[in-house]
């Protein structure tokens, strides 16, 4: 091992699920290959040495990804590139070509400026302290050195068949379902993907084009959504599917142009599943509506309320042998049937193969679904060095009331209306808020407490859930 010189990262950057910042800011390249250095040495302490590097299609990322492979050989560990694709393409490619670890250049459901890096390692996400760890070996210098082997491969059609091959079944009546790929990663597999899927398949902004030039990649966001329904009512389509900038987050619409959430398709899928594995557990994170804890209870599942990351989901699911997990913000992974990562196109082709096999429409789906009313996920600025302080601030509050509080991340408080939560964000300097309760005044009485609380800490709107009333 050689000591030289250190790399000190912007604080921002090293963030709890990935590394992320704003390119020409707070990222740059050098950022990249002290990355590189920083986590090839991790692999290599970890008895490792291929590595899988692959990345989405933002202007930014093929330099990214060329100083990080450079940073990465140096340590002696050889690189798998696999190019431009989506997320769940290189956690594919990691399985399925047995390397050590792997690394994905991408700025996921971010704005164009920004961009960042998702890894694994040993089987395992990289979050949380293990991000601080490479904080540290990079601002040390410390590294591994070697000179280690750069390959090429072509996995784009092998994962698409692995995809296909969920859908496992005769399809009887070919349905008419809209893709918006939101000129994310994903554009290239869904073309290639669509071409073989039985039914009758339209492509919306399928050209990967790291501008985003139509909409912006969130499908979490109903207003991105916009072009998706229009697609689906003009075509009388029987749902349509939209994609993240990385493909690794999911958004549905139903053939009336409903929007189907993380939390509801989750339900969908929990019944699948649970119909084969009995009893088996089902994990949500704190944001996901109680309707869905009390479904999965009443289908015969353990229900697992725990913190939102895709990362922290993750890791669960393997403590607690969960075939399935999902968050409100269209991360859903399947460990029944797949590898035990979150991957949008999959996805979508398994409820593809749930609608054919119950032979129910996606509507009569939605339409069984328990009423609630609720806030969609509500994001309010706060600055990232008092956002946690904030949320402490609350639980003291609450606390002192007495109120009944869960703390699994965040406080999710309990009433008579139905519940309230307030969490700091991991990704972004804002706190996350969200209700839900049985009827609109409920719904009222919970905002209200929300707004009293954030008043009390300091935020001013006296409309948080209003449109813009975060900002």
């Amino acid at each position: 091992m050689t000591i030289s010189a250190g790399h000190n990262f912007d604080p921002s950057v090293l963030r709890e699920y990935d590394v992320r910042g704003i390119v020409g800011k707070t990222l740059h390249a050098a950022d990249a290959l002290a990355l590189g250095k920083a986590f090839g040495t991790k692999v290599r302490q970890s008895g490792g040495k291929r590595v899988a590097v692959g990345r989405d299609g933002r202007l930014s990322s093929p330099e990214l990804a060329s100083a990080l492979v450079e940073g990465i050989v140096s340590t002696g560990c050889d690189v798998v590139r696999i190019g431009r694709g989506p997320t769940p393409m290189l956690y594919f490619t990691v399985y399925d070509q047995k390397t050590d670890a792997g690394i994905m250049v991408t700025g996921s459901h971010n704005p164009s400026n920004y961009n960042g890096f998702k890894m694994l390692n040993a089987g395992k996400s990289v979050f949380g302290e293990a991000i601080r760890e490479l904080g540290r070996i990079a601002a040390s210098g410390d590294f591994e050195t070697g000179n280690g082997a750069i390959s090429d491969i072509d996995i784009e059609d092998r994962y698409v068949e692995r995809l296909l091959a969920e859908l496992d079944c005769d399809v009887a009546k070919p349905m008419t379902i809209v893709w918006d790929c939101g000129n994310g990663a994903a554009g290239d597999v869904v073309r290639k993907l669509t071409a073989k899927l039985p039914g009758n398949h339209h492509l919306l902004f399928d050209e990967i084009d790291g501008t985003f030039p139509n909409h912006h990649p969130d499908p979490t966001v109903e207003a991105n959504l916009v072009d998706l329904k229009a697609k689906v009512a003009s075509l009388n389509a029987d749902w349509g599917v939209a994609f993240d900038g990385d493909g690794d987050r999911i958004g549905v619409v139903d053939g009336q142009g409903r929007v189907l959430w993380g939390d509801q398709l989750l339900q969908i899928y929990a019944a699948d599943v649970l119909g084969r594995l009995p009893g088996a557990s089902i994990i949500a994170d704190v944001k996901a509506s109680q309707t869905l804890f009390d479904e999965v209870t009443r289908l015969g599942g353990n229900a697992i309320m725990w913190k939102t990351g895709h990362s922290l989901i993750k890791t669960k699911m393997v403590e607690s042998k969960a075939p399935i997990a999902g968050e409100m913000s269209g991360h859903i992974f399947f460990a029944e049937r797949y590898y035990g990562y979150d991957d949008a196109m999959y996805a979508a082709v398994r409820l593809y193969r749930i609608l054919v096999q119950s032979g129910k429409s996606l509507d009569d789906w939605r339409d069984a679904m328990p009423v609630a009313v609720n806030t969609p996920e509500t994001r309010i600025d706060c600055p990232d060095d008092r956002k946690f302080a904030l949320i402490e601030e609350v639980r003291g509050r609450l606390s002192d009331a007495g109120a009944e509080v869960s703390g699994i991340d965040g406080v999710r408080v309990s009433t008579d209306d139905g519940w309230w939560l307030l969490r700091a964000s991991n990704t972004q300097p804002a706190i996350v808020a969200r209700c839900e309760a049985a009827d609109e005044n409920g719904l009222n009485r919970l905002k209200t407490q929300v707004t009293a609380q954030l008043q009390k800490s300091g935020l001013t709107s006296n409309d948080f859930f209003a449109p813009g009333g975060g900002h």
